[in-house]
């Protein structure tokens, strides 16, 4: 390769999540960009300590002792650029998750219009939306302003209006923001970020510069009525959130230092990602999936040809908000994806617990179970809510159904700390339901988010990186759309290597088929549908296709789409179990 592409720059990266920092070190070998070493330690912006750079450090340090090089200085400082010696690194990026979800008050005109896409804005992010105020609002103003004053939104996003319309509305609806962080104290008020009719730019910073903690303006996410562009408030919001995060959490400022100002949440950087890979890689009648399930948030970025959809929802993550999704789903939903027989009070406890302590790791093999039963019923929900916004050019093949995803990347510690690489493919193939033919990658160690955020600084790195291998490829599964009973034949496969030699199964409903393919290995795969089953080309047809090996080789999921556990509970739990046997559990 030329050394013009590549300088030999090295690059630390930081992602600091809610239960967990990790730090990471890229750097050239042989002339390409390498994924060399990683390590984590626990995260410190809770309590007890209160600052997150201790968590930073504490990882940086660690990371040190794997590669044999120095990072810090004798002041725990980062030796930037690298030295003479081999000590330093030239390059840093972060990303940051950790901290509570910010409570988020929307503004717009027409709840199905501007204040849609303030909700789909505020997704973006790690945001819980707890009011919305718009034409239809039934509130008088002095009843807009309470509900401000008593709920003290972190940020206050604003829609509305096409480019160059009426203005008249939009001041109606400002008006309740304006006066409620006039009455706020300083350091109570609000972030906002205003992305409607840009026309009305210079009067909203009249209005509401002097009341709010900071100002952000971007392009209409609204041009017109018929138009909807929300990427380039997403990356001002992304900027606003780091500017929130930093008033919030003592060691934020230590990162902007180090990164030269270029600290990215770290959905927003995954969804960077996703929408660079679903331009190379989707296609016209899906795209390309990356799910993230940590403790901060579920994280669902789906990318396609004509836009990219980024969903992010604490209200799913695994750490301090926990039993808060029982306010989306019930004891009994999680319950059923338990190989034993748990009891609701041992579940609940469990949630409780794990709250508390997000960090901790799965003690016995009931803990294990429970944990991931838990995974498994927050990334189906998540993976529902993401579903509608959806592109309509992503048709699935039956309603109800996720349009083609190929590929699927999965990351967070809820999935790459599963003890196998086959309990890491079942409970994503449980939770997200692929259909068609997919291959599915496992980011162990949470590179997506931290090479998005490398993008800004060296856009040859990530490409080459995502091209090394470093992430785990788990195979290629084929999703089997059927209706039948249980024992029925619905696939014949038929799998022939590049030497020549053949395997054969038949894959018969509500069973898991695994056909042995190596990592880096291909081979030809021929299904024949049976009773109408769809493998990915329709109805009843069959066909031929190429296909990747990885950790479980080849994967016929013959169980169905939608997937329907029965609903005895004995024979549920033995079904459970027998898959969990089948992949490798």
């Amino acid at each position: 390769m030329p050394a013009s592409l590549v300088q030999g720059d090295s690059l630390l990266a930081v992602d600091v999540g809610a239960a967990t920092t990790r730090a990471v070190f890229f750097d050239v070998v042989e002339g390409e960009y390498r994924f060399l070493a990683a390590s984590s330690a626990p995260s410190t912006a809770e309590a007890p300590f209160k600052d997150l750079i201790e968590g930073v450090r504490d990882a940086i340090t660690r990371l040190q002792s794997v590669t044999g090089r120095t990072l810090l200085d004798g002041n725990s400082q980062l030796i930037t650029p690298s030295q003479p010696d081999g000590s330093g690194v030239d390059a840093f990026v972060s990303t940051l998750s950790a901290g509570p979800a910010l409570k988020t008050v929307i503004i717009g005109l027409l709840s199905d219009v501007s204040l849609e896409s303030a909700r789909r804005l505020a997704e973006t992010t790690y945001a819980r939306i707890i009011d919305s105020i718009g034409l239809n609002d039934h509130r008088k103003p002095d009843q807009q302003i309470d509900t401000l004053l008593r709920l003290r939104p972190d940020m206050v996003i604003i829609t509305g209006g096409a480019d160059g319309g009426a203005s008249r509305s939009i001041h109606k609806t400002l008006e309740p923001a304006g006066l409620a962080g006039y009455l706020l104290a300083p350091e109570k008020r609000p972030a906002v970020l205003f992305a409607g009719n840009q026309k009305l730019d210079d009067e909203v910073k009249e209005m509401l510069g002097s009341v709010t903690s900071e100002l952000h303006f971007s392009p209409n996410v609204r041009p017109s009525l018929d138009t909807e562009d929300i990427e380039p408030a997403a990356r001002q919001l992304a900027d606003l959130v780091i500017g929130v995060r930093r008033r919030q959490l003592k060691g934020v400022d230590v990162l902007q230092a180090w990164s030269g100002g270029r600290v990215l949440p770290t959905a927003y950087a995954e969804g960077r990602m996703l929408r660079f890979l679903g331009q190379v890689y989707g296609g016209t009648k899906g795209g390309i999936l990356g799910v993230d399930l940590g403790a901060s948030a579920a994280v669902i970025a789906a990318g396609f040809k004509d836009k990219t959809v980024l969903g992010v929802y604490p209200q799913f993550g695994l750490g301090e908000n926990l039993p808060a999704l029982l306010q989306y789903t019930q004891l009994e939903d999680i319950l059923r994806w338990l190989p034993l027989d748990i009891s609701t009070g041992t579940l609940r406890d469990y949630l409780f617990q794990k709250s508390l302590y997000p960090a901790s790791i799965p003690a016995t093999k009931e803990d294990q179970t429970i944990a991931q039963a838990v995974s498994r019923q927050a990334l189906y929900l998540a993976m529902q809510t993401a579903r509608r916004d959806f592109p309509r050019s992503a048709r699935p093949p039956k309603a109800g159904l996720l349009p083609l995803f190929e590929p699927i990347l999965a990351g967070g510690g809820a999935l790459g700390d599963a003890p196998t690489p086959g309990q890491s493919l079942l409970l994503l193939l449980d939770a997200i339901q692929p259909v068609g033919v997919t291959t599915i990658i496992l980011d162990r160690n949470n590179l997506l988010p931290l090479l998005g955020a490398a993008a800004a600084r060296n856009s040859l790195l990530p490409v080459q990186v995502l091209d090394s291998g470093a992430f785990q490829s788990l195979g290629s599964v084929v999703s089997v759309i059927a209706s039948a009973s249980y024992g029925e034949l619905v696939v014949r496969a038929k799998l022939v290597y590049d030497n020549g030699t053949e395997a054969r199964t038949d894959v018969k409903y509500g069973s898991l088929e695994l056909i042995p393919l190596a990592t880096g290995q291909s081979a030809k795969l021929t299904l024949q549908p049976q009773r109408g089953a769809d493998v990915g080309f329709g109805p009843g047809r069959g066909g031929t296709l190429s296909v990747s090996g990885g950790a479980m080789g080849v994967v016929i999921d013959g169980r169905g789409r939608p997937l329907a556990l029965p609903e005895d509970s004995v024979r549920r739990r033995e079904l459970i179990k027998k898959w969990i046997w089948t992949i490798g559990g």
